[in-house]
């Protein structure tokens, strides 16, 4: 692939071949059927050669999508609010998020790859399948077949036509597994010149949907947001814009059935060092839809974007293809309905669906919110199926799931509210009815201390431990509806790190009279509670936040235990020496943010392996070891000084780590054994619900 030169090569008539330029597929020709001049002569920049007073290709119906990369929504604002973009200032812009949801299967990295193939796809990483931005990726477009390929599937007009010309040479590669959908692709090889050109050129041979993107803003943010290199290049690339639009604007001048629809967009945010951080904060996620038409459901138009979770209450990135489609006439039914996000020329916003593992873990429990003409039956599909027919207004719908066995199983769900559809695929860890689940009985064999918190202050129902707040002067502890299921329904601990006294000390810690990981007698133990995040899973970032530790949790080579809850709800169980050695059981265990999870951590001295299991409502049972050392078993104890609920064994963990966030975690049914549960044991616990004060 060429970089970072003036080079660009074109090849038109539906071979994806040219996305690949590779020799083999004839990449060295420069023709292109429009009259492009060949390779490597310089072309005429388009706002400089006078556009055709007659009109090329057909009228009617027609989209330009351009993604800027590197652009943020407060830089654009504010070149609109001091004028220095004219080109752009009839544009409705409004700012817009991007990355999924976090703790949830739709979540992904806040960079190029995963937006760009968002941007075509209309979906989330979980179904376009793009998760990096290295050049192996591809679109999977079995599952999320791109806006090109949609607006040509339904739309059968005689000489429809398609074309992407970009400057960044990955784009082209994402879609390199889709051929036949795009009739000119161009791969401007970093020039954004090329680009508008390019670009110029297919607006006036008649092109019925064109995608442009741009790379300058993107390479001068290093410099800073008040550069002039990043001054400079807002100002060139909307001036290229602006020679699009001004192709667009004589175009319908030539003919007023020509309506066009502009979408100008980024593919994410930047974090304040002018960097793609890839997290999932606000920074990361804010991006912005400029549009030259009004939309009913582009909410936020003019408003600076927020800086906290209502951020996403507004359109999202998602819904660029389907408006793009319905703009077009192309727009899938709802039974083909695979878009996360809705078309915005809806008079109903539809927004916030979400799906979560019912109680009786037989259910899914789908909820959204509706804003708008809200007048219209809510329907509900599944697999395309029509599953219930809802009252107007409706914002939430309980579906009975049937299957033949326990398992994880997998639906796609769409829900109409009025011209609106977004669609959510949903997953569940299903426990067949039929087949009633117990505690085990032996897991009342070893247990050494037991916390049913149902109730302040918290009592160890052995009698031989204790637990409260690091510090009396910042209890953050409360209680909370636990949420499970009659009859086994009763109360939770929710411990809130925001709640620190003068030192910053926060969390909870236990403390056992007979410590089983420094006790000789104790060959293994396990500890065992039921868990709940919040929906961002904030404590999930940088260093990652402390679930449970006894040790200094600054770094994981530090002696002692810790679970820790890191980016994507990822779950890491720990152990270290202090002596730069570790045993950890990291990628393999992820929190349904929002739901109960059962998670369970054990440690083998005499076999010298530590387990981590994590038994999610909608990701099913995840466990993973990892071996221990003699050096490492002998360092269990870590500070010595007590276990810590949303802290470390210091209590000072998030006055340490500032840039990891404080925040609040739910714990229920703490346990602690002085053996190594089963996984059997632990099976029956996760799959009945039921607290352990229900044993004999």
């Amino acid at each position: 692939m060429i970089r970072g030169t003036n080079t660009h090569r074109v090849l038109a008539g539906g071979s994806m071949c040219a996305l690949l330029l590779l020799t083999a597929c004839g990449g060295g020709g420069g023709g292109g059927g429009i009259g492009f001049p060949p390779v490597n002569t310089p072309s005429p920049g388009g706002g400089n050669t006078p556009a055709p007073s007659v009109n090329q290709g057909k009228s009617g119906p027609k989209a330009l999508v351009v993604e800027i990369d590197g652009l943020t929504h407060a830089a654009l604002r504010d070149a609109m609010a001091q004028n220095k973009v004219p080109a752009l200032q009839s544009l409705r812009l409004s700012p817009a998020w991007t990355g999924g949801a976090n703790g949830t299967p739709s979540e992904q990295r806040t960079t190029d790859g995963p937006g760009w193939a968002t941007l075509m796809t209309g979906t989330w990483a979980q179904r376009h399948g793009v998760r990096w931005d290295t050049n192996d990726q591809r679109i999977d477009v079995k599952l999320a077949p791109s806006v090109f390929a949609l607006a040509r599937q339904n739309n059968k007009a005689a000489g429809y036509k398609t074309a992407s010309v970009t400057a960044g040479a990955l784009y082209p590669l994402l879609l390199a597994n889709e051929t036949g959908t795009v009739d000119s692709a161009v791969d401007c090889a970093g020039a954004d010149a090329c680009v508008t050109d390019r670009a110029a050129q297919l607006i006036d041979a008649g092109y019925d949907l064109l995608v442009a993107q741009y790379g300058a803003p993107a390479a001068a943010a290093a410099s800073g947001f008040r550069s002039d290199a990043y001054q400079r290049a807002i100002t060139d690339t909307a001036t290229g814009v602006g020679q699009l639009l001004a192709r667009i604007a004589q175009r319908t001048a030539n003919d007023s059935k020509e309506d066009w629809l502009v979408i100008l967009t980024t593919g994410h945010g930047l974090d304040t060092f002018g960097s793609a951080s890839g997290l999932q904060d606000n920074d990361g996620k804010t991006i912005f839809i400029a549009s030259n038409k009004t939309l009913a459901a582009q909410p936020g138009v003019g408003a600076a974007a927020p800086a906290d979770a209502t951020l996403l209450t507004l359109a999202s990135a998602t819904d660029i293809a389907p408006t793009v489609l319905r703009h077009l006439g192309a727009l899938p039914a709802a039974a083909d309905y695979r878009f996360s996000g809705q078309a915005l020329q809806a008079s109903t916003s539809l927004r916030s669906l979400s799906a979560k593992t019912g109680a009786d873990k037989r259910s899914i429990v789908l909820s959204w919110t509706l804003a708008g003409a809200t007048t219209a039956q809510v329907q509900v599909l599944r697999d395309g199926k029509l599953v219930a027919t809802l009252p107007a207004g409706t914002t939430t719908y309980t579906d009975p799931i049937v299957a033949d066995s326990d398992g994880v199983y997998a639906y796609q769900y769409t829900v109409v509210a009025g011209e609106a559809s977004v669609a959510l695929p949903a997953q569940i860890a299903y426990v067949k009815p039929e087949a009633p689940v117990t505690l085990a009985p032996t897991l009342a064999n070893g247990l050494v201390n037991y916390y049913t918190l149902d109730a302040l202050p918290a009592v160890d129902a052995k009698n031989a431990s204790t637990l409260a707040p690091w510090a009396a002067d910042a209890n953050g502890g409360s209680l909370v509806d636990d949420g499970f299921q009659a009859p086994n329904k009763a109360k939770a601990l929710r411990v809130d790190s925001t709640v620190k006294n003068a030192s910053g000390m926060a969390g909870y810690r236990l403390v056992q009279n007979n410590d089983v990981t420094t006790n000789p007698a104790v060959t293994a133990f396990t500890i065992g509670f039921w868990m709940r995040t919040d929906n961002t899973c904030s404590q999930g970032v940088s260093n990652g936040g402390t679930v449970i530790g006894n040790k200094n949790y600054d770094t994981g080579t530090n002696e002692g235990i810790a679970i820790g809850l890191f980016g994507s709800c990822e779950l890491r169980f720990n152990t270290g020496t202090g002596a730069g050695v570790r045993g950890e059981v990291k990628g393999m265990h992820y929190l349904s943010a929002g739901q109960w999870a059962y998670v369970a951590m054990v440690i083998d001295k005499t076999g010298q392996t530590i387990d981590g299991y994590a038994f999610d409502p909608v990701r099913g049972v995840q466990t993973g070891r990892a071996a221990l050392s003699p050096t490492l078993v002998a360092k269990l104890g870590g500070l010595k000084n007590g276990i810590g609920l949303n802290e470390d064994g210091s209590g000072l963990y998030y006055n340490r780590q500032t840039s990891s966030p404080r925040g609040a975690m739910e714990f229920n049914d703490f346990a602690i054994w002085n053996r190594a549960l089963t996984s059997d044991e632990l099976n029956s616990i996760f799959k009945s619900g039921q607290p352990l004060s229900t044993l004999p």
